[in-house]
């Protein structure tokens, strides 16, 4: 069975091609019949039951049904049990791991791994990657203007199957013939839902030395998660050691599940009507929305006779952290003039009203304008581009402002093609040790320092700079044959995209500095303004003596 695609925004999904002689319902019945003729406990001695299960279904999108496997009926009364204890909230996350099947490998030479498949899996999709790859989306976890909280496609290829087959070269001829059998498990949590909370439960695994085969990710209407990992990596079937070493890293990382992660007295509190940038709520004109996220809409609009983009916070998602978010982005956005930084307009404080505004740009952001509308860049418009966005990030690091979250959909363009660095809901000022730990950003442009939860500083700014000029020189996706997760897989083991071989070698060379693994040695934002001017002027004093030639 193929599985349902549900994309980001969308709070019910078409069934795709092919089902449309399956109906939820049937589904539900078969779900319902099966348990009954497994004579599962629950349903044959809780007369609630049957009342209970459509609650469940009822409370999760349309893909979770599609993403079952009915043979597999016993699992959804699992996971309506642990659903059940999330919303305790006494302890969370809560999970349960299982052995679900082996893979069997046979190495032929060295790097030459071939999977067959053992047993079944859980969600009715063969592990081996031969069936058609998941593109399961988080409910209602849309772009939200940063988009750091995107949660793109998670379902996993098995690319990787057994490293310490190769070594190099070392093995011999016997070894590298032999078969052996990798406990492939999955691991089921459920929490309090919230923006982020995939790459943090993502990075625990990765921490325990879990590799991710597949992720199935389903949000609940009343706010929680159920999210369910298939992994390898866990050499022994038996899961009482694999279950220990999973509460020490939840106890190890208990602040980031039970609360945000930064405190309210770390970011400015304002009161009604503070400040000249207060906004007159009655003269602010609500047009058309631009982009819808988890914690707020985008929309165009107008304000004292200009344009503007007005970022609503819903009611809805109002708690202490979205407000500290709220508190610090107008925080910064009120500190900051540049021509390449969003100009601030005002902000209305007013309960009920929260809203930010910022001036209108008309061109987008360089995302779109890359791969959305296909362009492929000169060199001279991409060495612009990047020149702009570096003065606008120097300008940042000089006011101390890290923003944590650099990347082409953050980056917008005026009617001039004007590059200005916007979406400061994630960025902070500098602590005063100069260091940050918690995980934020996208991963297709994070620094490796921050996909290890490892201390970083301004210089995370700087690598991600390294991906966007990328972006600029290729017109691509970065890492665009991988899901994110395996993206960040990859970083952290040094891999970088491939640079062109037809790229300017100035280019190749101050993306590769940009980039690397080591922050100290990554340029400033300066040096880097600096060498790309010197690059243009050459770039165009070239073309224009061929020109001449002509």
């Amino acid at each position: 069975m193929e599985l349902l695609v549900e994309e980001v925004g969308e709070s019910s999904s078409p069934l795709p091609r092919g089902f449309g002689a399956i109906s939820p319902r049937g589904i539900k019945n078969d779900i319902y019949n099966r348990l009954l003729e497994s004579e599962n406990e629950e349903a044959l001695s809780n007369p609630e039951f049957r009342r209970q299960l459509d609650a469940h279904f009822d409370r999760l999108p349309p893909s979770y049904l599609f993403d079952l496997n009915v043979d597999k009926a016993e699992d959804v009364v699992l996971h309506l049990k642990l659903l059940a204890k999330a919303m305790d909230g006494s302890k969370c996350p809560v999970f349960h791991c299982r052995l679900i099947q082996h893979i069997q490998t046979k190495a032929i030479g060295n790097d030459d791994v071939r999977p067959t498949k053992v047993s079944s899996a859980s969600w009715g999709r063969d592990l081996t990657g031969r069936g058609k790859p998941s593109d399961i989306r988080k409910r209602n976890c849309e772009i939200d203007f940063e988009p750091c909280s995107k949660l793109e496609d998670l379902s996993l290829d098995v690319k990787r199957l057994v490293d310490e087959f190769e070594d190099g070269g070392n093995l011999t001829e016997a070894s590298s013939t032999r078969q052996m059998q990798i406990p492939v498990h999955e691991i089921i949590f459920s929490t309090a839902d919230k923006p982020k909370l995939l790459s943090q439960l993502s990075a625990l695994l990765s921490d325990v030395g879990l590799n991710i085969r597949e992720a199935h990710v389903f949000s609940t209407l009343d706010g929680y998660s159920l999210d369910v990992f298939v992994v390898d990596g866990w050499e022994v079937e038996e899961t009482e050691e694999l279950d220990r070493a999973l509460e020490e890293a939840i106890a190890r990382s208990e602040r980031s599940f039970v609360g945000p992660s930064h405190s309210v007295s770390e970011v400015p509190t304002f009161q009604e009507g503070d400040g000249a940038w207060e906004i007159d709520r009655r003269l602010l004109k609500i047009g058309e929305k631009i982009a819808s996220g988890y914690c707020g809409d985008l929309y165009r609009g107008i304000y004292m006779g200009e344009d503007v983009a007005v970022k609503l916070l819903k009611s809805e998602h109002l708690n202490e952290s979205s407000k500290v978010e709220f508190n610090q982005e107008i925080s910064i956005l009120r500190e900051v003039n540049h021509r390449n930084v969003v100009r601030f307009i005002g902000a209305c404080t007013k309960p009920a009203h929260l809203c930010i505004v910022t001036e209108y740009m008309c061109g987008g952001n360089l995302y779109d304008f890359l791969h959305e509308q296909n362009n492929v860049l000169e060199l001279p418009l991409v060495l612009k581009f990047a020149i702009d966005t570096s003065k606008g990030m120097d300008y940042l690091h000089q006011k101390n402002i890290i923003h944590r979250d650099l990347k082409s959909a953050n980056l917008l363009l005026d009617g001039n093609n004007v590059v200005k660095v916007a979406d400061f809901g994630v960025a902070r000022f500098k602590n005063k040790g100069g260091i940050m730990t918690a995980e934020t950003g996208t991963y297709r442009w994070m620094a490796p320092e921050v996909i290890n939860h490892q201390s970083y500083d301004h210089k995370a700014d700087v690598y991600s700079f390294g991906i966007v000029l990328w972006e600029l020189v290729t017109s691509k996706i970065p890492y665009e044959n991988s899901t994110p997760v395996q993206a960040a897989l990859g970083v952290r083991k040094g891999v970088r995209p491939d640079i062109p071989q037809d790229i300017h070698p100035g280019v190749r060379s101050l993306i590769q500095r940009c980039w690397d693994g080591s922050p100290s040695r990554r340029p400033c934002f300066s040096d880097i303004t600096s060498y790309l001017e010197e690059v243009l002027a050459q770039v165009q004093s070239e073309r224009a003596a061929k020109a001449m030639r002509k």
